[in-house]
């Protein structure tokens, strides 16, 4: 137990399994849960890769015949054996619970006999402003304004990719993040200097939306709901992504093409190539914008609860971690000695 090949191959007598992608089979019935609750891709790909992982790990043993102990197994065995991170191995978790109560219909008891994963201390890194400068500078086109939404709005990468034309409102500074983590739509500022530029931006983007429409190519992708009950939104301009690829892909329900955002990962590279560039030797990416974005607003005197709400934190502890990174000290106190120095 647990030493299997992660390779699913099919076997006589798999039966309800079927193969990760077999239609019918179990995580078919997974797929079509996850779908129904419009989670992300991103999410249906993560909780697939953990449940087939699970019944791997118990030789292919039907999750019906299974319960609390078999999963306390397998988590423990990623935890020590794997010594996979707190944050992987609650994916994990999340996953297999996600088959147990939505698919199977069944509770599992208080899952006691874990042995968790180390949770990570990590700092988060953060640049000071003019180290922001030096990466921007790297950058054009596409990729700078991108970068420039990341520091400017505090979006993850995923949330500026994702950005369709109808969630700008540069009139009032704001734009809408839709469905961000945990499911939640947010409000967030837009950066006064951004605002010309996203609006020559949008205007290169119309020209080339119109004639996109006028040669009958596909639309953009839509949410699976969206699209069954607006079949022609695809091709509305409203629901244009801001970002959108160059290429045409299949689309993930019905595998017609459709125009999908930038791909992150040649965002990611670009970023980290001009991280190179600027010189700096922290291992800074994408999402460090992020944390930028939070550490310099706090150092401007905003309120974290403020913070809190502009990143889409569920709990202000999560914001909290940046108080310790604005260079004041620990717990983003000044030191009485500095102050009778002033």
């Amino acid at each position: 137990m647990g030493g299997r090949s992660l390779s699913f191959k099919r076997q006589a007598g798999a039966g309800e399994f079927g193969g990760v992608g077999g239609e019918g089979g179990l995580l078919a019935a997974a797929r079509e849960q996850i779908r129904t609750r419009h989670m992300s891709y991103r999410t249906e790909k993560t909780y697939l890769h953990w449940m087939h992982r699970f019944i791997l790990f118990h030789d292919r043993r039907h999750p019906r015949e299974m319960g609390g102990p078999e999963v306390e197994a397998f988590l423990t065995h990623l935890a020590v054996a794997r010594k996979v991170s707190a944050s992987t191995q609650n994916q994990a978790l999340q996953a297999v619970l996600f088959l147990y109560r939505r698919v199977l219909g069944i509770e599992l008891p208080w899952l006691t006999n874990v042995t968790r994963a180390p949770r990570s201390r990590h700092l988060p890194v953060v640049l000071t402003r003019v180290e922001v400068a030096r990466v921007l500078g790297e950058l054009e086109g596409n990729h700078w304004l991108i970068a420039g939404l990341l520091y400017g709005s505090g979006l993850r990468l995923s949330e500026a990719l994702r950005l369709r034309v109808k969630d700008l409102a540069l009139d009032r500074g704001e734009l809408l993040v839709r469905d961000g983590k945990g499911g939640k739509d947010r409000v967030t500022v837009v950066a006064a200097q951004l605002v010309p530029v996203l609006k020559g931006h949008l205007a290169r983007l119309r020209a080339w939306f119109e004639n996109e429409r006028r040669l009958g190519r596909p639309g953009v992708s839509l949410p699976g709901a969206l699209a069954r009950k607006y079949p022609e939104a695809s091709r509305q301009w409203g629901w244009q992504y801001l970002f959108p690829s160059a290429t045409l892909c299949a689309d993930l329900l019905d595998g017609k093409p459709v125009r999908h955002h930038l791909h992150d990962k040649t965002v990611q590279r670009t970023v980290q190539a001009a991280v190179r560039k600027a010189g700096l030797t922290q291992p800074a990416s994408c999402h460090t914008f992020r944390h930028c974005f939070a550490t310099h607003l706090l150092e401007d005197g905003y309120d974290i609860r403020t913070v809190q709400e502009l990143l889409g934190h569920s709990d202000v502890k999560t914001t909290m971690i940046y108080t310790h990174v604005m260079g004041k000290g620990a717990k983003g106190v000044r030191s009485p000695l500095d102050r009778g120095q002033a």
